[in-house]
């Protein structure tokens, strides 16, 4: 049964830049009473000013109440929380913080870690979300840490181990991305939690949404919280940062077009793209391979410590781009709360046909282990984002708002780009179709509407055909090649080839940290043999006018100029061997360099 806490009781994860929107210039950290430690390292990551949600949570968890924050991802509220929690640790206070996925728990981990510098030895946070022993996890909390970052499932499974480890002398409790969590599947671990956690526990719901769940943990967990909503100032930056575009193409042409993009850069700077499940991860990484463009294949399959170093290399510029699932989708189904006509999309799957036997669903659950712990639009920081691609189009409105806030973020622009499929065109190409894009009409409606409420609008974006059908043949060509066959050798051995890298290497990697640069994840997938001539574009393909994502309304063709591949040598410039003999005409015949003729230089030798 759902209880409150009664009233007795005690009174980003990374450092990207954020948008000035979200600053509130007129308070500074140092009229919040912090201890000094922790203000010296709040200016080592160069916040000058506290943001919205930060200069109005502060003082309020300082003053021991508990509070429920609206604030998107990006705006500072895991410092919101992690400064007065750390502000207790000095008094010797503990807190528990619950987040849904390993991802954003050891970003969190991260965080705490940099806020905690000056004070180090005073101060102990741990992670029991990462993928190690239970005797190592029992270990760490055996120490009474201050701070205990957690998912739930996990922090339940100590509490019937050893209930008084993880619940001893705690006074707070952070719950992040609430509105995430019990669409993870967590309602049960949280309705067992509060029966062993204390009671009259400040508490700290922090939400980028407030929707129904959000409402139930409220219930579960707070006592008249202060309800903070910054929605007003968020909507405003993604108004003037973010432009979004839809393209309405057949199933084969996502892959066509896809090429284009990439090849001719039509967008600059790091990608996301999201697809609808792993299989279309690696059959989208393996078409790409052909043409040279590498690629980060990000998924629930791969072990925890390979997609944290994932996305750490990425956020450092080491990749462009990673493609993705939503792994959130594919475990939930959720759909429009704003529409009550919408039904759940179907399960995604890469076969052409669509599954109509319930042991055919039950045997593909088991044939890959996902770590359901994981998600990729929710959570993670991805930091300068230039796009995001939406390959195929999520299941609701709610799902491609996730999605598409990856980037936009701290007053840099940001593009939206999705692929919809018209109903006339569903399944006009099996080996390509899944199941999911019958429904792409009625759920861009749903994101239409939901969009034009925040003030946005889904512009299309036109390609010349004419010109993009220059380069079918090599897109058939290369799609041809990549069979189920390679996708699942290619899905296999990455999985294999991570997990040796993650653990084997791993304490090779903390006592060599230079060697983990030299650590890969787009190398080449081997399973298809990659042409060479397909990684050129030669010069006949190349537009004279093509197509480049800016601009204002309907994209015009006048104001889209292609960057290309390679530059086209100058007119003094040309074959070198032709170059050279053309400069020694009139020069009389060649003497090798410089060098005489030995058999004309050979006389033989005197006795």
């Amino acid at each position: 049964m759902k209880r409150k806490h009664d009233d007795a009781g005690a009174a980003t994860t990374a450092e990207e830049p954020v948008a000035e929107s979200l600053v509130d210039d007129t308070a500074s950290f140092s009229s919040f009473s912090l201890d000094a430690r922790l203000l010296r390292a709040v200016a080592d990551l160069n916040y000058a000013h506290p943001t919205l949600v930060q200069a109005k949570a502060i003082p309020l968890a300082l003053e021991g109440k508990d509070i429920l924050a609206r604030a998107k991802t990006g705006s500072g509220k895991t410092a919101a929380y992690l400064l007065p929690i750390l502000q207790g640790a000095l008094n010797n206070e503990r807190a528990l913080v619950l987040v849904p996925t390993k991802e954003l728990a050891d970003q969190v981990l991260r965080m705490a870690e940099k806020l905690k510098k000056y004070c180090d030895k005073a101060v102990k946070v741990v992670n029991i979300a990462q993928n190690v022993s239970e005797m190592v996890q029992r270990t760490l909390l055996a120490d009474n840490p201050h701070v205990v970052v957690a998912t739930p499932s996990r922090a339940l499974l100590h509490t019937k181990l050893n209930p008084t480890s993880l619940t001893t002398g705690i006074t707070r409790l952070v719950i992040d991305e609430a509105d995430l969590l019990l669409s993870y599947g967590y309602e049960d671990d949280l309705q067992s939690l509060t029966k062993s956690l204390p009671r009259g526990l400040q508490t700290f719901l922090m939400s980028a949404t407030l929707t129904p769940e959000v409402e139930t943990l409220k219930t579960l967990f707070c006592r008249s919280p202060a309800i903070l909503r910054l929605e007003e100032d968020e909507t405003a930056e993604q108004k003037n940062n973010l432009t979004q575009f839809i393209v309405k193409c057949g199933e084969d042409e996502k892959f066509l077009l896809t090429y284009v993009i990439f090849k001719l850069k039509l967008i600059k700077g790091k990608v996301l793209i999201f697809v609808a499940d792993i299989d279309r991860c690696y059959r989208l990484k393996l078409f790409l391979e052909q043409f040279g463009i590498r690629s980060c294949v990000l998924n629930s399959e791969l072990p925890v410590n390979s997609r944290l170093h994932i996305v750490e290399e990425f956020n450092k510029n080491v990749y462009d781009i990673i493609i993705a699932t939503d792994d959130a989708e594919v475990l939930t189904h959720e759909a429009d709360s704003d529409d009550e006509s919408s039904q759940p999309a179907p399960s995604t799957s890469t076969d052409p046909t669509p599954p109509t036997d319930s042991k055919t669903k039950k045997r593909r659950k088991v044939t890959h282990k996902r770590d359901k712990e994981s998600s990729t639009s929710r959570g993670i920081d991805f930091h300068r984002l230039s796009a995001v691609l939406n390959f195929d189009l999520p299941t609701s409105s709610r799902l491609y708002t996730h999605r598409i806030g990856r980037t936009a973020r701290a007053d840099l622009p940001g593009i939206a780009l999705s692929f919809i499929i018209p109903s006339d065109l569903y399944r006009k190409h099996p080996p390509t179709s899944i199941p999911s894009t019958a429904h792409d009409e009625k759920v861009l409606a749903r994101i239409t509407k939901s969009q034009a409420k925040r003030g946005h609008t889904l512009k299309p974006y036109v390609f010349d055909m004419t010109q993009v059908d220059g380069f079918r043949y090599r897109m058939e060509d290369a799609l041809r090649s990549v069979t189920r066959q390679a996708v699942r050798e290619a899905r296999v051995r990455e999985v294999k080839r991570e997990l040796v890298m993650s653990e084997k290497l791993k304490r090779h990697w903390e006592e060599n940290p230079d060697e983990l640069k030299m650590l890969r994840h787009d190398v080449e997938s081997a399973s298809v043999r990659v042409r060479g001539e397909l990684k050129h574009v030669p010069e006949y393909l190349l537009p004279g006018k093509g197509r480049k994502v800016g601009g204002e309304g309907e994209a015009k063709e006048e104001d889209m100029s292609v960057a290309m591949v390679r530059k086209r040598k100058k007119e003094s410039e040309g074959n070198r061997i032709r170059v050279k003999r053309q400069a020694g005409r009139g020069r009389g015949k060649s003497t090798f360099g410089g060098r005489k003729d030995p058999l004309k230089a050979f006389s033989k030798a005197r006795k």
